[in-house]
């Protein structure tokens, strides 16, 4: 297989996962677009220099973290959600849609307002379905350590949804 083949199935398999992992850290569609877009165009270039990558996807979540990192440090900002990307629930939707999408919302919010390693390990395990192991790989720590960080950051999740509920 060539080189834009292998590159183009990797694309494909990665880019939903890398965006929805900006897209929570960042909270804007067109800046999750453009940063995503950069970390492909970044990993395409070691592939085109003939770089060795044994592990494209925690390679492509190392380049979008660090372009998370890139961004926040240029503009300045707190990782905070505006008032403008939270959704209110349309009163002639189903009862229970609402509130899912209330719950989805809280815990948007509430996962924006925790450490970077718990977000990531939240959602690398969670949303994007990787194992231990492979959130392990791709943090640069044991699997005993991440197991302890993705316990610790559930912990810490569940009380601030519990703050948030109480509020």
């Amino acid at each position: 297989m060539g080189l834009k083949e292998t590159f183009s199935q990797i694309y494909n398999q990665l880019i939903g996962k890398i965006y929805r992992f900006v897209f929570l850290k960042v909270n804007s569609e067109a800046t999750a677009q453009d940063i995503t877009s950069e970390a492909f165009t970044r990993c395409w270039e070691c592939f085109k220099n003939g770089d060795t990558i044994d592990n494209p996807s925690a390679f492509l979540y190392q380049i979008a973290r660090n372009l998370v990192t890139d961004y926040y440090r240029e503009k300045g900002k707190n990782q905070i959600v505006s008032v403008e990307n939270t959704t209110i629930a349309d009163p002639s939707d189903d009862f229970s849609e609402a509130m899912l999408k209330s719950d989805i919302n809280t815990v948007k919010l509430v996962l924006a307002g925790l450490k970077d390693d718990y977000q990531n390990v939240i959602i690398w395990h969670y949303l994007d379905d990787f194992s231990i192991q492979e959130v392990a790989k791709m943090m640069d720590r044991t699997e005993d350590n991440t197991r302890v960080l993705l316990h610790r950051a559930l912990e810490s999740l569940r009380k601030k949804v519990n703050k948030s509920d109480e509020a």
